[in-house]
């Protein structure tokens, strides 16, 4: 087994390693210090038939007692109702308040179970257990919880901090190719934030596929993401509304107005999460060059990285107005405005308001792009 140093934030412990998944027993013990005995899983049925056992095993042998409750597999089950019957099962365990919940998948899972922890009995524990490369570097880091709903994406949640988040590597290796696009995505649009240094090692990693898993390499690109996003979140946890400079939590949105439109626009059931975002990327770069606040070269090296990670599903189809209509149910409107997380250049996000941008600009931006990516 070869475990990482542990990197400390407001979040608590969180523990990346490379067959590590075993230890997971105690590593809950140690977040808990003992007062927790009962530890329910939420996961779905596939994560679970993969990793369950080893897990379940794990917490036994630390002395908790185990139950379990799936739901589907996939956005359109993160859902209230998938939540109800995770808290009736959670109920009928007869977890207490010491008890804790750990998630079991990727970031539907997670944030999911986070929101049940958040509410049942007004809030127990919370571990991060995240099997997709996704959730390991972006949704189990942060302590966003939440659910969709008829009216927009994650517009039912709380902030719950977890516990501690746990993560191996070597489950990584079960992910369809999908998944491992999807999770990159997500490290692309924290590398444009970070600066041209993790851009370029982000590109490095993917670009020799056949090696991905041999060596550190992404194990120490994880860290390095995990570590990037813990250090925006500890110096603004609860994403102050009144904040708009270059290092307020909203710029961890960066690419997501896109993300969540194509997303709604298709009823969770065409992009995976990450791949959205990495049209969101790629479109709030064409907007900022479109503002002239930032250099084509700069986008030109997006397009690069991002076409490096892999291929985003085509965007034939995609009715812009429809896209571009659902902007208005974004969560980043903040007094009638939507908030959009553009660039100047690679390592300088800048939060603009809506309002400093014309409706035709952004529609016309939308359309240009749509009609270039089929």
């Amino acid at each position: 087994m070869k475990a990482s140093p542990s990197v400390t934030d407001l979040l608590g412990t969180i523990e990346i390693g490379q067959g590590n998944l075993a230890s997971i027993g105690a590593f809950a013990q140690d977040r808990l210090g003992g007062r927790a005995k009962r530890a329910f899983l939420v996961s779905n049925r596939k994560v679970f038939g993969l990793y369950g056992q080893t897990v379940e095993a794990s917490l036994q042998k630390a002395g908790f007692s185990t139950a379990t409750g799936l739901i589907g597999d996939g956005e359109r089950f993160k859902t209230l109702a998938s939540a109800e019957k995770v808290l009736a099962a959670m109920a009928a365990a007869r977890i207490e308040r010491t008890d804790v919940v750990i998630s079991l998948g990727g970031g539907v899972v997670g944030d999911l179970g986070g929101f049940a922890a958040a509410i049942y009995l007004r809030g127990i524990k919370h571990i991060q257990l995240p099997t997709t490369l996704l959730a390991m570097i972006d949704s189990s880091v942060g302590g966003k919880t939440g659910v969709n709903a008829s009216f927009g994406k994650n517009t039912i949640g709380a902030f719950h901090p977890a516990a501690g988040v746990f993560a191996d590597v070597d489950c990584l290796k079960t992910l369809p190719e999908r998944e491992i696009v999807a999770g990159a995505c997500e490290m692309v649009k924290h590398a444009a934030m970070s600066g041209k240094g993790l851009l370029k090692r982000t590109k490095a990693c993917f670009s020799d596929r056949k090696s991905l898993f041999s060596g550190e390499n992404l194990a120490a690109l994880v860290r390095e993401n995990i570590a990037f996003k813990a250090k925006i979140v500890d110096q603004d946890p609860f994403e102050d509304v009144k904040r708009t400079d270059g290092r307020s939590r909203k710029i961890l949105n960066f690419g997501h107005t896109l993300a969540h439109a194509l997303e709604k626009a298709t009823n969770y059931r065409y992009f995976r999460h990450g791949e959205a975002v990495g049209y969101g990327i790629l479109y709030a770069a064409e907007l900022s060059k479109k503002l002239a606040i930032c250099d084509k070269q700069d986008v030109e090296l997006l397009y690069d990285v991002l076409h490096s990670v892999g291929v985003l599903p085509s965007l034939a189809g995609i009715e812009p107005q429809k896209v571009f209509e659902t902007f208005q149910f974004d969560k980043k409107n903040i007094s009638g405005s939507l908030q959009m997380i553009l660039l100047r250049g690679i390592g300088r996000p800048e939060i603009i308001s809506g309002d400093q941008i014309s409706s035709k600009t952004i529609f016309s931006t939308l359309e240009a792009f749509l009609k270039l990516q089929k």
